[in-house]
């Protein structure tokens, strides 16, 4: 039998409450399926956490979580601690730091769960959204200037390399030939960012060559917002930067009922590191423990977003 050592951050909010009915669920599916033993080390870091020893995680965290086979991680955030602790301190460097390149959101309309788009039918809308994990415009490269004075200027630099747009393109034709349709859309705003997404542009067509198969295609993000209410139903792999593909999958969760049922993998394809599983929705702190489900409100880490 095969086992499989999974750590579990459970976070803020709802979070130790969904990962405990995801554990429930992959234990029954391990048990019907494949019969694999899954153990479980669960790990205190939270908001909660922060407060008490003033960092997210402790000194040997980030060692403590490799010898993993995977990461199963609610969420974290709460009002009291500003996002650019709790999520800049755990969440993206935990994403860089293991080379999670790969953050694969698929949205599928299942039955039973009320579309807000009139005549859509079950399965009528399932995309894949591979958005790109390490670098674009969630880089942290930045700073201020005469902070807190009327001169005051922010600098927020996005950074996009070859390998990095390249390897995310790939993988998401490798999938996107894999599928029945064999359709791949490239997201781009390249006619406004000229440089870091004209760099995507020309990685999609160098790419794109080694794919005859695929119908590929690269589509403007605000058209791609737009179509994505209009005719989810025409899209079937999608592949954007960090910030195209964070919003866009907020997006493609909604039009097939609810942020809530949305999913997350951030995937390091190598093995080298763990993958790190998560659900799309924040730590809900207004709902928390009234064992209610997660659909239009409180759906952000802390006040509202999520990363």
């Amino acid at each position: 039998m095969a086992v499989f050592r999974i750590a579990v951050i459970g976070g803020d909010g709802i979070g130790p409450e969904v990962i405990d009915q995801a554990i429930r669920a992959a234990e029954s599916a391990a048990r019907k399926f494949d019969g694999a033993d899954l153990q479980w080390n669960r790990l205190p870091w939270s908001t909660a956490y922060y407060k008490k020893h003033g960092r997210m995680l402790p000194e040997d965290g980030w060692e403590q979580l490799k010898p993993h086979d995977a990461i199963l991680f609610g969420a974290v955030g709460d009002p009291s601690v500003p996002d650019k602790i709790t999520v800049h301190e755990l969440l993206l460097p935990m994403r860089r730091k293991y080379d999670q390149y790969v953050n694969l959101r698929p949205a599928y309309l299942f039955a039973g769960v009320p579309c807000p788009l009139v005549g859509k039918k079950p399965g009528e809308i399932d995309m894949l959204v591979f958005r790109e994990n390490t670098e674009g415009e969630y880089a942290p490269v930045g700073g201020n200037l005469y902070p807190g004075t009327e001169h005051e200027i922010a600098v927020q630099t996005g950074i996009f390399t070859r390998r990095g747009c390249e390897r995310i393109l790939r993988a998401a034709f490798e999938t996107a030939k894999k599928r029945p349709r064999k359709k791949l859309t490239s997201i781009t705003k390249s006619n406004a960012q000229v440089w870091g997404l004209g760099l995507w542009d020309d990685a999609f067509e160098a790419v794109r060559k080694d794919y005859p198969d695929v119908q590929s295609s690269s589509l403007l993000v605000d058209a791609a917002a737009m179509d994505f209410v209009r005719k989810p139903e025409a899209f079937d792999v999608v592949v954007a930067s960090n910030l195209f593909g964070d919003i866009l999958t907020d997006l493609s969760a909604a039009v097939t009922g609810s942020i809530g049922l949305a999913s997350s993998a951030n995937i390091n394809p190598t093995r080298k590191f763990p993958s790190m599983f998560e659900p799309v929705h924040g730590s809900a702190p207004d709902i928390a423990g009234k064992g209610i489900e997660c659909r239009e409100q409180g759906t952000g880490r802390g006040e509202g977003a999520h990363a």
